[in-house]
């Protein structure tokens, strides 16, 4: 497939994901968590009473400039059935948006998502590729400057970038107009000291696709071993059979391989 029909592929698969977790879980749409058009969420809710509700928040991939919440809904379709909330999160994309307010936006996400679901038993955080990267900036988020400190209990980062420096020059970084100052502060692995303080006691996934290309795999076992390093609790998954999309994608089939290693991570399998 040329690199345009593997891209319309994704969207495609992504979108009938989540058209149909639109039609299994009851569904709040562009919810807002701040002031801009673009700071919105999506929720997809169980139909349950429990008020014991774990709740992954799921930031989407797209190289920072294309893919929206919209198409992010998709891994809800077998966690419903768990009793499982899932909050897909709406950013603004470059170019409107910069690394700097992506960053953030993510952030007060979270901050807004704690504050809305106030019986959340179990918050945990989900990203591919580019939302890997921004998940990963969550964990090293200095919390002393929000009203709340979010307890994440797990994070699964998927297929992502953690040093920016080496794709700065690339096509891929055209759009974001970023400086190497920007890129080193909103790099996690120069944060890896940050995330230990905020995100000690966070169980960490950092799964990369077999079929990954080489600086995708590149970055994400040297982050694992700096996480490792660090002492906190990471394991590394290197997922057969997959590449750098179908190995997000696959999180709508309840038998796949990280979606039951999440549900044991939340006590659900």
């Amino acid at each position: 497939m040329s690199a345009d029909d593997v891209i319309k592929a994704h969207v495609k698969a992504l979108k009938e994901g989540t058209e149909q977790a639109r039609d299994l879980a009851q569904t709040l749409l562009n919810v807002p968590y701040g002031e801009g058009d673009g700071e919105k969420l999506d929720v997809y809710i169980p139909k349950t009473n429990s008020l014991d509700v774990h709740l992954v928040v799921y930031l989407h991939g797209g190289y920072w400039q294309f893919l929206s919440k919209e198409e992010s809904g998709f891994m809800a379709v077998p966690l419903i059935d768990k009793g499982v909330v899932v909050v897909a999160v709406g950013y603004d994309i470059a170019p409107k948006g910069n690394m700097d307010l992506m960053v953030s936006q993510v952030r007060r996400s979270v901050v807004s998502v704690v504050q809305q679901y106030s019986h959340i038993s179990g918050l945990y955080l989900c990203g591919h590729s580019a939302g890997a990267h921004l998940a990963a900036m969550v964990l090293s988020t200095d919390w002393s400057q929000y009203s709340i400190t979010p307890q994440i209990k797990g994070a699964f980062l998927v297929s992502g970038i953690y040093d920016l420096l080496p794709i700065l020059s690339t096509y891929v970084m055209e759009p974001l107009k970023m400086t190497e100052e920007v890129a080193v502060r909103n790099s996690p692995s120069k944060l890896v000291p940050q995330l230990k303080l905020s995100s000690s006691s966070c169980q960490i996934v950092v799964a990369v696709a077999e079929n990954d290309s080489p600086e995708f795999r590149k970055q994400s076992e040297e982050y694992y071993k700096a996480l490792e390093e660090s002492g906190l609790s990471v394991t590394m998954e290197d997922v057969a059979n997959t590449d750098h999309f179908n190995i997000i994608e696959q999180l709508v089939d309840g038998e796949y391989h990280l979606t039951k290693l999440l549900l044991k991570m939340m006590g659900k399998n």
